[in-house]
């Protein structure tokens, strides 16, 4: 079968081209994407070029240019070419020149494919790309996942030349005549991955001439692994991590006592915690009751008889309401509803208060728990601690963090919102204006 055809049934059978959709391709001018925009060209799909002049080679960068352009212009095709002040980019973010062109081009490429209404963006990466990437993970160190490589299609991203090996393409481009250029850059190790492709693959294949194929087998078995691996640990998440609100769990300790650390290393993966985090969170289990445990994006909390597991939410901070010129205000998860009447008769609910408008001064604000806090509960004389009473209520450090507090303008506190006013602003007989807030989650 001609490549041609390899890479039509290849595109189909890992569904990289939707119907009556427009693929953005991202051309450099070399051989691979060059290939790949002919490709794409003879076998009728929907496409727009994509071209990154990151001007770190003088007239040589001028030149790939040139050439995308040209063969666009020949072949009536869109093309939309960016130019990058890359080293100027470097130096602002403190990143290296490989990685500022890496974010550069990314990003441009996602602005183009939302502006241009294009399905996917097209990357020519190729077999031996792919096995580029299986060592070079390997020599940072890697778990299985690492070990699976370039996926044909990630979100927006698809590689639909990871059939061919970089010799294929070498042959066929030389072959057809179809035009490209060389980046000099390519052909020096200083880089650790032009490294690997230059000097440690060509070692490999004098041991084993088939190395690329073999290794490119293996990448299959450890991605069709490393799927049923994924299904398996999911149907044991869904059984031991119970979700009791939004993006947050309660995870019996029974449940994960004991278990080997790679499975809870699976189990959390998707939440992002280390292995020294979660050896410490075992050996902690039943001793320390009320430690955190952070990852960048999630938070564990070692409760009682279960650990709760809850996505970070941003630090909300304090919020001024002004009742006089709304009727509706927001508060993290929260929304109020507050109107001023007349109706003095008890409400039950624990989501509705009813305060002496009398006693409010203006302005009201809204806050999170600090430490210290105290208020003088519904029908006590004394004043209480509000972490006692979250105590009495079972309410945890991490719920304690999203119960919002209303305050008065003289910094009192009126209402521990859905739990507890304070008897300081109830309403009694001498109350002439009431206001009634009504909370609701959102």
């Amino acid at each position: 079968m001609d490549i041609l055809k390899r890479f039509i049934q290849y595109v189909g059978d890992n569904k990289l081209v939707n119907v009556g959709g427009k693929v953005l391709l991202a051309v450099s001018g070399g051989k691979d994407s060059m290939l790949m925009l002919w490709l794409f060209h003879q076998a009728g799909f929907d496409f727009e070029i994509a071209h990154c002049n990151f001007n770190l080679r003088g007239v040589e960068s001028d030149a790939d240019e040139k050439l995308v352009l040209d063969w666009a212009s020949k072949h009536g095709v869109v093309c939309h070419v960016k130019s990058f002040d890359t080293e100027m980019y470097a130096q602002l973010e403190k990143v290296s020149i490989q990685l500022a062109a890496r974010e550069l081009r990314y990003n441009w490429f996602e602005e183009l494919r939302i502006e241009r209404a294009c399905t996917n963006i097209a990357i020519a990466q190729h077999v031996n790309d792919n096995i580029e990437t299986l060592l070079f993970n390997l020599s940072r160190g890697t778990g299985l996942k690492g070990l699976t490589g370039i996926k044909p299609k990630r979100n927006n991203i698809i590689r639909p030349l990871l059939f061919l090996t970089a010799n294929e393409i070498f042959e066929f481009v030389n072959k057809n005549c179809i035009p490209y250029r060389d980046d000099a850059s390519n052909f020096s190790n200083k880089y650790a991955r032009n490294k690997i492709r230059l000097d440690i693959i060509p070692q490999f294949e004098k041991l084993n001439k088939d190395f690329v194929k073999n290794v490119d087998e293996s990448i299959t078995r450890f991605q069709e692994a490393a799927d049923v691996l994924s299904d398996l640990v999911a149907e044991q998440r869904s059984k031991i991590f119970i979700p009791i609100g939004d993006a947050i769990w309660k995870i019996a300790k029974a449940s994960i006592y004991g278990k080997k650390m790679g499975l809870l290393y699976l189990l959390f993966e998707p939440y992002n915690f280390n292995k020294n985090v979660l050896e410490d969170l075992m050996n902690t289990l039943y001793k320390e009751s009320g430690r955190f445990f952070e990852s960048d994006d999630y938070v564990i909390l070692n409760d009682r008889d279960y650990i709760i597991l809850k996505k970070r939410q941003c630090i909300l901070n304090k919020q001024v309401v002004n009742i006089e010129s709304t009727d509706k205000f927001g508060w993290g998860n929260f929304n109020f509803y507050c109107q001023i009447v007349d109706d003095c008769t008890i409400e039950r609910q624990s989501n509705i208060v009813k305060i002496d408008l009398d006693k409010v001064i203006l302005p009201l604000y809204i806050r999170t728990w600090q430490i210290g806090d105290v208020f003088k509960p519904l029908g006590m004389k004394g004043n209480k601690k509000v972490s006692d009473l979250f105590i009495q209520r079972k309410i945890n450090v991490l719920q304690k963090q999203e119960i919002p507090i209303l305050c008065n303008g003289n910094d009192e506190i009126i209402w521990i919102a859905g739990i507890q006013m304070d008897d300081r602003y109830k309403i009694t007989q001498k109350t002439k204006k009431v206001l009634k807030l009504v909370l609701l989650k959102n």
